[in-house]
């Protein structure tokens, strides 16, 4: 049993061309008649477990094939196979149990919940108090017309456009001791994405307390232009997890910029996906 285009088929086919023939020819068998919509005859991308091919190769049982029109809207039930094809069908049963925590939505948390939206994460829990603000634009995956907007309402608006099966959770509130646990209680991982030393403070100090049972992620040296090989993913402690080169903040003369802010925020989001697939930094 192989899955094509998100529907299971039930296969003697050994390789690509040889089951493409067999859907092809078959049109009595049910599923086969649900891919003819694909026209998979004419799709420019095959996709693999996956892995983009250009030629024939071995299929076996469990693989994940998809064939895909260039240019062409999909049916939305299909466009999830489509968004998880990029992956291997060991990461996506993980992602389809997952919870992540983002807190806070800058420059950091905006672009790790969209990292982990595209991929595929199954739910994200998102907070933050603030509004975007023109300044917000040089480094947060903000928009003109997203000015004005809760930051939460308008990542949310992003990750939907973007991956339309994540189930987002958002919490226009400002993160403290007293709301913490509630906040990220059903979440597996937290990143933390929090643009002051106060609130990384608090999450350092409740990684034993009432978030222990939970992976937490932090960010520390992002700011300015320097060698992007010096932001690095280190574990600090039993469930905590450090990103960043832990030496340049923000400061005068040293802002915060998109390509280095980015660059930590994505260690997060690949750093969480490590955490799934139960492997270490």
């Amino acid at each position: 049993m192989i899955k094509v285009n998100g529907i299971d088929i039930d296969t003697k086919a050994s390789d690509i061309y040889a089951l493409k023939a067999e859907i092809l020819n078959d049109s009595q068998s049910d599923s086969h008649k649900k891919l003819f919509k694909f026209d998979i005859q004419n799709a420019q991308i095959t996709i693999l477990n996956g892995f983009a091919i250009s030629q024939n190769y071995p299929i076996k049982d469990k693989d994940e094939l998809v064939f895909i029109k260039t240019g062409i809207m999909p049916p939305k039930e299909i466009l999830l196979s489509m968004i998880r094809s990029r992956n291997s069908p060991e990461l996506n049963y993980a992602l389809q149990k997952s919870c992540i925590g983002v807190a806070g939505l800058g420059g950091l948390g905006s672009n790790i919940a969209l990292s982990l939206a595209r991929v595929g994460v199954a739910k994200l829990v998102l907070v933050d108090f603030d509004i975007v603000e023109p300044s917000n634009l040089n480094r947060q995956a903000y928009f003109i017309q997203h000015i004005g907007m809760k930051k939460t309402e308008a990542i949310k608006e992003q990750i939907l456009q973007a991956n339309p099966f994540v189930d987002v959770k958002i919490f226009n509130t400002k993160i403290d001791k007293t709301n913490l646990a509630e906040l990220f209680a059903p979440c597996d991982i937290v990143c933390e994405a929090l643009d002051n030393v106060e609130g990384k403070f608090l999450f350092l100090n409740e990684a034993g307390g009432v978030l222990k049972d939970k992976k937490i992620i932090i960010a520390s040296g992002m700011a300015g232009y320097h060698s992007s090989n010096e932001i690095k993913t280190i574990k600090f402690a039993k469930n905590v997890y450090v990103c960043g080169d832990q030496k340049n903040e923000a400061n005068f003369n040293q802002g915060l910029m998109a390509p280095r802010v980015a660059i930590c925020a994505n260690h997060e989001a690949n750093l969480v996906l490590r955490l799934l697939m139960k492997k270490e930094v």
